[in-house]
């Protein structure tokens, strides 16, 4: 099949490390909900105060920022997103995300699989 559909109620709730237990993350595309594509899709709620903490992962990354804004910092800079920005951020390139504000942030993340061992 070249196509998958997953709604809303299909998606799949998932703790992401190094998260604070106030960013609520769900998969909406991924292997384990049946998706094929090389990448997943996730969609993170960031409360008021929530954070993702400093650090990197291996993988490139795309941040969209569809609703709130969020704070990110990065080795040099410090950016804000509100909705429709977006970001690119290369493999190892370390990052914290932070909502600052007192609205819910909602960012959309599409993220490669990791190589396979």
């Amino acid at each position: 099949m070249a196509y998958k559909v997953n709604r809303l109620s299909d998606a799949a709730k998932y703790t992401a490390p190094g998260h604070s237990a106030t960013v609520h993350t769900m998969h909406l595309q991924h292997k384990n909900l049946g998706s094929e594509a090389p990448y997943w899709v996730g969609c993170s709620y960031y409360l008021p105060g929530a954070q993702a903490d400093w650090g990197a992962t291996p993988l490139d990354k795309i941040y969209v920022c569809l609703a709130g804004e969020l704070t990110v910092r990065l080795q040099n800079e410090t950016l804000k997103l509100g909705p429709m920005d977006s970001i690119w951020i290369g493999p190892d390139e370390p990052r914290e995300l932070i909502n600052q504000s007192n609205e819910v942030a909602t960012l959309l993340v599409v993220m490669p699989y990791p190589a396979a061992k």
